[in-house]
């Protein structure tokens, strides 16, 4: 059996998980998804996917980062939001974790209305501003996501071909 093997799965499994926290709020998905790259390309010696290639999968790492603060917030500026709408989106996004797929989706917004109304703002204002919230989070979950499979398609390519 080759030795490489099992560090080989234990990159493949980081990359799973990575690319499943791309889109869970609790979980960094890009770093893990970076450690398993890192990993693959540790298990064998560097000899397909080098340190420019981890370089560039890194930068990747720090745009998908990137992203996901300025489009939550983009979203919520651009919908009249207060920093407590952009704290309740965060919150509704773990708390919609526990919900499965509705929760998932309707966490972000339900939180956003919650934070705004918590700044007594009116209803109208609180549904605005949650709408908002919610679209820029998801544009930036979608971002993240695309990112993220990036990172993977540029280590693959550079591997395989």
């Amino acid at each position: 059996m080759d030795p490489a093997l099992p560090l080989l799965a234990l990159a493949v499994l980081l990359v799973l998980l990575g690319l499943a926290g791309t889109l869970l709020p609790a979980m960094p998905g890009a770093p893990i998804i970076f450690a398993g790259l890192a990993l693959a390309a540790w298990a064998e010696d560097f000899a397909y996917v080098g340190w420019g290639t981890l370089v560039v999968i890194g930068i990747l790492t720090a745009v998908s980062y990137a992203v996901d603060f300025v489009a939550g917030s983009l979203g919520a500026r651009r919908f009249g939001a207060s920093r407590r709408a952009v704290v309740g989106a965060a919150l509704g996004a773990i708390v919609g974790l526990f919900f499965g797929l509705p929760g998932i989706l309707l966490g972000p917004l339900v939180g956003a209305v919650l934070g705004e109304l918590s700044a007594r703002r009116s209803l109208g204002e609180a549904g605005r501003a949650g709408l908002g919230t919610a679209l820029g989070l998801a544009l930036g979950a979608a971002a993240k996501l695309a990112l993220a499979l990036s990172m993977v398609g540029v280590f693959v390519v550079v591997r395989f071909f």
